[in-house]
């Protein structure tokens, strides 16, 4: 009888959108949110694209997206974070790789997934990877404009997930001096924190709060930024609420800390929705 009673009180937390730990003192067990996950197959040239979507718990109009597939230790975090936060969380799976590689009337062609949200950085991004054509630009538009048709029109704000290596690509990169400098319209610097552990925004409110509670920041400057077809930019244009997370791999605490500190100042200021988000779909 005790196993059949743990067994449908496991059953109830599931059904209402949680799910957690059963224990002799369930007051003192945190609660987690139960992932539902689907996914969306895409068909690009010869290859075959799974775009993973998983919610946790009920909407909350708050969007991860992770589009470079071996940028591991953000994914590891997020779930993390979104299994006691709820939101959902949009993957590309390719085979652990950045580049995403198709063969198009017999042609091999590759590009990187943030580079896809404009026809100019489609272009580029193609020739950087061996070769471009129209056809080739045309398909990976088309790729584009479906993946963002999993971010619902109503998200609050967008949270790209990233990871880097050993200041390749770090704070130090939009200060005075650095290659980036001038796609930033802000920047703050923490002598505290390591160059490679930063947040990129569009928006001045989540740079302002951000940087205030010690983070490196850089908000961009939606205007003046090089139009390379990333994400931000496609956003900046739009004039909504983008932010870029990036710790080096492998740092899942730091990585978990400044994401629940963005989602927990996200959640205090809307709440959350009751329903699935429309557009994920």
């Amino acid at each position: 009888m005790k196993h059949i009673f743990t067994t449908l009180l496991a059953l109830a937390i599931t059904i209402v959108g949680k799910t957690q730990p059963i224990s002799e003192n369930l007051a003192t067990t945190e609660a987690r949110y139960f992932p539902f996950e689907k996914t969306v197959y895409y068909s690009l040239g010869d290859k075959t694209i799974p775009l993973k979507v998983v919610q946790y718990g009920p909407g909350n109009d708050i969007v991860c997206i992770n589009l470079h597939d071996n940028e591991f230790t953000s994914v590891q975090a997020a779930r993390s974070v979104l299994e006691l936060k709820g939101g959902t969380m949009i993957r590309i799976e390719n085979n652990a790789q950045r580049v995403v590689r198709f063969r198009l009337r017999g042609v091999i062609y590759g590009f990187d997934p943030n580079r896809i949200f404009s026809r100019t950085g489609i272009e580029q991004t193609l020739k950087e990877n061996g070769r471009t054509s129209p056809q080739a630009i045309d398909e990976v538009e088309k790729f584009a404009r479906r993946l963002l048709q999993l971010i619902p029109e109503t998200v609050s704000c967008v949270i790209a997930l990233h990871n880097n290596t050993e200041e390749a690509f770090s704070v130090k990169s939009y200060l005075p001096g650095g290659d980036r400098q001038k796609d930033a319209k802000e920047v703050y610097a923490d002598e505290n924190q390591d160059v490679d552990d930063i947040v990129f925004t569009t928006d001045l409110t989540l740079f302002e709060k951000m940087s205030a509670l010690g983070f490196n920041s850089i908000l961009q400057d939606n205007e003046n930024v090089k139009k390379d077809g990333s994400m931000s930019v496609y956003y900046g244009e739009q004039n909504r609420r983008y932010i870029k997370i990036e710790t080096q791999h492998g740092r899942t605490g730091q990585y978990q800390e400044m994401l629940e500190k963005l989602m927990d100042f996200l959640l205090s200021r809307k709440q959350p929705a009751t329903e699935t988000p429309d557009g994920i779909n």
